[in-house]
C-alpha cells in the first residue's frame, strides 16, 4: 500500500467500526475450531499490515505462539510494537517458515493486492500449515466493486463467495464455512463508491462522525451474531472463508 494508507492503518484500525467488524468475525468464527481441533503449534497473521488484527489474536490466544508477517518493513515495526509479538517481514508468495510448523493462518485482505501471486500464496499456506490445520481468509467481494479505494490499497482482485471456494479447493483445502458479511451496509458502500464523486487514489478508511461509527458498530455487530449461530449471509462487501488443510491423495 501507499505509505499515507499504512499510516492511516496504524492510526485507525483500532477505532474504525469495520475493522472492529472485520477482527471480531475472524475470530467469533474460528476460535472453537482452533482452539479445540489444531493443537498447541503457532498462529501466523500473514499480511498483518500494523498490527491490530495480530493484537487481537494476542488477547484471544494468550497461551499460544503467534507470529506476524508484511512485506512492508515499517509496517513490521509498528506492528510489533503495538502487539507485543514477533514480526518479520516477508511476502506471502515466499512464507519464510518451514513447513508444517502453523496450526492456523490468518490471511485479511491480503490475497487481493496487487504483489501477491494467488497461485504462490496458496501453495505457501498449504506448505506451512501441519495437516488439518486450518486457513482463515477474509477478502473483499464482487470484481465489479473495484473502486479508488482498492486503487489505493492496491487491490487489483475482488472475489465471489463461490470463486473463492474454488480457488480453495484447487489447492486442496476443504472449505467448512463461508459467507459474505457487511451486508446490511453494502447499499451504501455501493452508492458512495460508485455513483458519488470521491476523493482520488483514497480509500474509505476515515474516522467517522461518532454517531455514524456508532451506528455502523451496531449493524455489524447484528451481523456477527447471526453469523456465530451458523448463518450465511447471501451477499456483502466482504467474504470470510475457513479451510482445513486437505489430503491431496483424497482429491
Amino acid at each position: 500500500m501507499e505509505r499515507s494508507e499504512y499510516d492511516k492503518l496504524d492510526h485507525l484500525e483500532d477505532r474504525m467500526w469495520w475493522f472492529a467488524a472485520s477482527h471480531r468475525n475472524l475470530l467469533t468464527l474460528s476460535w472453537q475450531r482452533i482452539e479445540l481441533e489444531a493443537g498447541g503449534r503457532p498462529i501466523l497473521d500473514a499480511g498483518c499490515g500494523t498490527g491490530g488484527f495480530l493484537a487481537q489474536l494476542a488477547a484471544c490466544y494468550p497461551n499460544r505462539t503467534l507470529f506476524g508477517l508484511d512485506v512492508d518493513q515499517l509496517a513490521c515495526q509498528r506492528a510489533a510494537a503495538k502487539s507485543a509479538l514477533p514480526v518479520c517481514s516477508g511476502s506471502i508468495n515466499a512464507l519464510p517458515f518451514r513447513e508444517g510448523v502453523f496450526a492456523a493462518v490468518f490471511s485479511a485482505d491480503v490475497l487481493c493486492h496487487g504483489a501477491v501471486d494467488e497461485r504462490s500464496a496458496m501453495l505457501q499456506f498449504r506448505r506451512c500449515l501441519m495437516d488439518d490445520g486450518w486457513l482463515v481468509v477474509n477478502v473483499p467481494a464482487y470484481g465489479w466493486m473495484l473502486s479508488r479505494h482498492d486503487a489505493a490499497v492496491h487491490n487489483v482482485r475482488r472475489y465471489t463467495a463461490a470463486g473463492l471456494r474454488q480457488l480453495l479447493e484447487a489447492f486442496d483445502f476443504r472449505v467448512i464455512y463461508s459467507t459474505y458479511w457487511n451486508a446490511v451496509l453494502f447499499p451504501l458502500m455501493l452508492i458512495t463508491r460508485k455513483f458519488l464523486p470521491g476523493r482520488s487514489a483514497t480509500s474509505d478508511v476515515i474516522e467517522y462522525p461518532r454517531p455514524v461509527d456508532a451506528l455502523c458498530r451496531a449493524v455489524t455487530r447484528f451481523e456477527t451474531s447471526l453469523l456465530r449461530r451458523g448463518w450465511r449471509l447471501p451477499f456483502g462487501g466482504s467474504i470470510i472463508a475457513i479451510a482445513t488443510k486437505g489430503d491431496p491423495a483424497c482429491g
